[in-house]
């Protein structure tokens, strides 16, 4: 075992753990787009269950979403060597991403939403206890940053995410893993990685300006990522303006209420 995949393995069960995202005899849905974070995912989640550290059943699920140039013949090859359970789902939401896009924009939004539809769907009818998601740390990092800019929301991935519908459990066990360290393991490993060739071709997407700033800050401070991401987990509702999480109009009278109760008691 390289040193990567113990890094990678060390921050892949702590994130487990630490949001219990797993139950005994689970039946797991593994998310595999073809790309390096849903591999690396896979790959290690096979190696944990054969090493039965994890008593679940996996399944690889791919969606084939029609895109031009699409090619799995690779990557059920190495499916069936590894014995690994999957199935390849076909859907034409290409055509209908296509369609419903404005010219100029980006296609990632309606390409996203209509493929997590479908592994919705697909989780609901094969009763499906997790849905596990190969976003890692950098995604999460990236993912608050283009809310607060593009949205005007703080939000992001969560570890664990109870779909709104109450039907689907959405983990994320890469969560404490870093871009780089995947990246390295997926060249280690020679996946049969599948290009994404929808939007791989716009320019200026808006989470490659984010990484790109990212990197530059990271260049100025490297501590400025990892602070990004461990606020998220250090969250001062008092401190923010969101009235649901915190009642920002009555507060002085809190203070007055508590002054009351303190001159009664004297």
């Amino acid at each position: 075992m390289t040193n990567t995949e113990k890094k990678l393995r060390f921050n892949l069960t702590k994130a487990i753990a630490d949001y219990k995202m797993l139950q005994k005899h689970d039946k797991v849905m593994i998310c595999l787009s073809g790309g390096k974070d849903s591999f690396s995912l896979l790959k290690l989640m096979h190696n944990l269950i054969a090493e039965k550290v994890y008593d679940i059943n996996i399944i690889a699920y791919t969606l084939d979403q029609s895109q031009p140039g699409w090619d799995d013949k690779e990557m059920r090859a190495y499916l069936q060597a590894h014995n690994i359970p999957f199935v390849i789902e076909k859907r034409d939401t290409y055509s209908v991403v296509v369609d419903k896009t404005p010219e100029g924009k980006a296609y990632c939004s309606m390409c996203s939403r209509l493929r997590r539809g479908n592994i919705y769907r697909y989780a609901r009818e094969n009763n499906i206890d997790k849905i596990m998601l190969g976003h890692h740390r950098d995604d999460v990092i990236e993912s608050v940053l283009m809310s607060m800019f593009y949205q005007g929301k703080i939000k992001t991935m969560p570890p664990k995410l109870l779909t709104e519908d109450k039907t689907n459990v959405v983990i994320r066990p890469l969560v404490y893993c870093q871009e780089r360290d995947i990246q390295r393991f997926a060249n280690e490993e020679s996946f049969p990685i599948i290009p994404c060739n929808l939007c791989g071709t716009q320019e200026n997407l808006k989470r490659q300006r984010i990484k790109q700033l990212l990197n530059e800050l990271a260049g100025e401070n490297p501590k400025i990522p990892v602070n990004i991401f461990s606020s998220l987990k250090h969250i001062v509702p008092s401190h923010l303006m969101d009235e649901a999480l915190f009642n920002l109009r009555d507060c002085d009278q809190d203070r007055l209420d508590r002054s009351l109760i303190a001159n009664n008691l004297t």
